[in-house]
Order: C-alpha cells, then structure tokens, then sequence
C-alpha cells in the first residue's frame, strides 16, 4: 500500500491511503444543474478543491460536507451546526441543520429530491434552527416527497421532537398554506420518528443498507443524543452537543470518522464573548466539551480521523483549541470549518474546501416533482383582490 502526503487538513498535513474506488454511473434521474458534468474520480486522485456536482461518488464512498461549524452567534464564515451526509448508494442525511446552514445546503446545489431525512441531536436553535427554512426551501426546490424527521424525546412531551416540529408547523401555517397547490402536496407533509433519548446505541433508521443507532448525550437538559451512521464498512460518528461521556467512548470505537465538539477553552471563551471567567469555565467544560476533554475522548476512541467543531476559527480561537486538542490527542485531526468536504473510503480520506458561486442558483427540478400531485393555488379573497389597481395588467398566462 502507498503512502501519500498532502495537505488534506485544517491543522497542516495527514496521511492519505490511495487506491481507486469504484463508481456508480450517474443516470437520468439524477437532477443536474446546468453546465456541471459529474466524472469518475481516477486512482484516488481528487482536484485540490470540491466543486459540487463535479464529481460522482464511488459505489463505497461516503461524503461529508460541513454546512455549519460555528455558534449561535453566528458569523458569515462559520454559521450553526449542521452536516451533510452522502453516500455511494444515492441516499443523503442531514444531520442537525443550525441557523444559517441552508444557505451553504443551497450552494451546493444539490438533488433536493434526495434531501428528505433530517436527525436532530437535541433542540437548541444553533442545531435546529434552519428547520423551516430546510422544509420550505427544499420544497420550492425539488423535494415531492414528505420531509423525513428522527429525533430524542425529552424530559416530558412538549420537550421533544415530535412537539418541537408540530409547533413549528403551526408557526409558519400561513407560509404553507400559501404555498400549497403551487407546489407538490405531499413536499409539504413531514413526518416525525421520535425515540427515547437514553437508548443505548439502539437503531432509529435501518433502511437501503444504511443503520443509524442514538446513545444519550450529556449537555444542559435531558434530552440530547449521539448518532453513528454505518454503511458497508465506514461508520460516521456524529457526537451534538456533550460533555464527555461513556456512551459516547463506548459507542464510537470503531468509527472512521468521529465528530465531536471542541469548544473553546475558558480563557478564550470569556475574551471571545466578553463574559467572565466563571461564567466561561461552567460553559466550556460543564455542558460542552473543552479541546483538551476532546482531544482525551479521541485518543480513548482512536478513530480514523478525528473531526472537530462547534467555535468560531479566527487565527487565536484556532491556536487555541489547537493546543489544548494536542495536550492530550496526536492522531489524524481535522478541525472543521464551514463548506469543508471529507471523502470517506476504507482506503483513503482526503479533506478539502467546497468551492461555491455566491450567487448560485439551484438545480432544475426532475419530473416526478413536475407531475407530483398539487391541490388548487390558493388566492387572498375577494374583499382583498377588490384593491388591485387597473393601472397594471399583467401578461397572459402561457398555455
């Protein structure tokens, strides 16, 4: 086996195994946008940078691609969690889909169609907070189907998933009631597992080759949890928000890639938000993970590469979390930032930036969106339509 060097990661160079993956043929039902043509990648050679819908995923290959790194405070180059993942077989996840984070699901451009299964590790807005803008959005741009939905339970009913999402849907009823009729009727429906948040490593979707197993978190309620994805032999670890645990040591052992938040230390915790130390410890190291906690989950996991998130990476965060991350951790690392691509084989990982038009629009819809079944538009009333000024009339509708 040969050993290459590149520069793969946010903290300088790793290790990449090289072999060629085999690929599936993209066909007519995959929606791409205009003027991208999808092409093998040959030996295990990826271009320097991702550019979506370029390049066709292996047969055994499994891409993540950061939608979201940062904090509920967000930036414009690190907004809330969220990832994405996409397997060899067609099937896309969402995992956590934080404030802001549609906007980089958006430029990818990718086959909303296949964008139906959201897993939320627990309730706070900088990991659900997009939730509406990913129902609605993904409608408008290809999905037909319902809007798939898994996760925790909480404390009591009106704490969990299913109240979470029912609630939600009340608040923007308007928004889809308008909508409704325009658009497919079933791409408005969602459609919510919910399970017990202190399930051991118990599966919540086991579909298409695909298993995905919850174990409780620790972080400020009841009701927050870890997920693994498996898949032929690569397993994603996908950790939410903790405070170390033994679930997740025990659960994650094996994982090819283990994610995992590396919050800011205290001291740059405190200067980044202005809050004072006590205030900045409790937070870091009582209900988040601090990097030097993560870096001593990862050396007891020993995954394949460590993957971690959940700050703001300017120049002094970094070096921050760097350090503390290398007290106690000196296997593969990736410190993760917003539109960070990872592609996954049993051979090789290669880590790269998504490269995006700021101003890019989205694919065209495929035919099952076209002819999927709509009720009558809808229309304000009468008493509202009487106000339409005959100053203006508008073009004929095309036949």
């Amino acid at each position: 086996m040969k050993l290459n060097f590149r520069k793969l990661t946010t903290i300088g160079l790793i290790s990449a195994f090289v072999a060629s993956t085999v690929a599936y043929q993209a066909t007519a039902e995959d929606n791409m946008p205009v003027g991208r043509t999808a092409v093998e990648i040959k030996d295990g050679v990826y271009p320097a940078s991702y550019f979506p819908n370029t390049e066709i995923l292996g047969a055994d290959e499994m891409r993540i691609t950061a939608l979201g790194t940062g904090m509920p405070n967000q930036t414009k180059a690190a907004v809330s969690i969220s990832f994405l993942v996409e397997l060899g077989n067609g099937d896309k996840f969402l995992f956590d889909v934080g404030t802001g984070s549609s906007g980089n699901l958006f430029s990818l451009r990718p086959d909303f169609s296949k964008i139906d299964k959201m897993f939320f590790s627990h309730l706070h807005v900088d990991h659900v907070g997009d939730f509406m803008g990913m129902h609605v959005g993904g409608w408008l741009s290809g999905r037909y189907t319902p809007l798939r939905i898994f996760g925790p339970s909480g404390a009591t009913p009106e704490l969990g998933t299913k109240a979470y999402v029912e609630n939600m849907k009340k608040a923007y009823a308007w928004d889809l009631q308008t909508r409704s009729g325009a658009l497919p009727d079933a791409g408005a429906k969602l459609e919510v597992t919910e399970f017990d948040y202190m399930q051991e490593n118990e599966v919540v979707y086991k579909e298409n080759g695909v298993t995905i197993r919850s174990w409780p978190a620790i972080h400020s309620l009841d009701g927050s949890v870890s997920y693994s994805l498996e898949w032929g032999d690569l397993k994603y670890v996908f950790g939410g928000d903790t405070y170390p645990n033994n679930w997740y040591v025990k659960y994650a052992k094996g994982a090819d890639i283990a994610s995992h938040e590396a919050f800011l230390p205290p001291k740059a915790l405190s200067n980044y938000f202005g809050w004072d130390l006590k205030q900045a410890t409790y937070v870091s190291t009582r209900i988040h993970t601090e990097p030097a906690a993560f870096g001593k989950v990862m050396s007891a996991v020993k995954p394949r590469m460590a993957l971690g998130y959940h700050s703001v990476l300017s120049p002094e965060n970094y070096q921050a979390i760097l350090e503390g991350v290398r007290s106690t951790y000196d296997g593969p690392l990736t410190l993760a930032r917003d539109l960070q691509v990872i592609n996954l084989t049993k051979d090789q990982i290669v880590v790269r930036d998504v490269t995006v038009d700021d101003y890019v629009l989205p694919p065209a819809v495929g035919k099952g969106y076209i002819d999927a079944k709509r009720s009558e538009a809808k229309s304000p009333s009468d008493k509202v339509n009487a106000g339409k000024w005959d100053g203006y009339t508008p073009p004929a509708m095309p036949k």
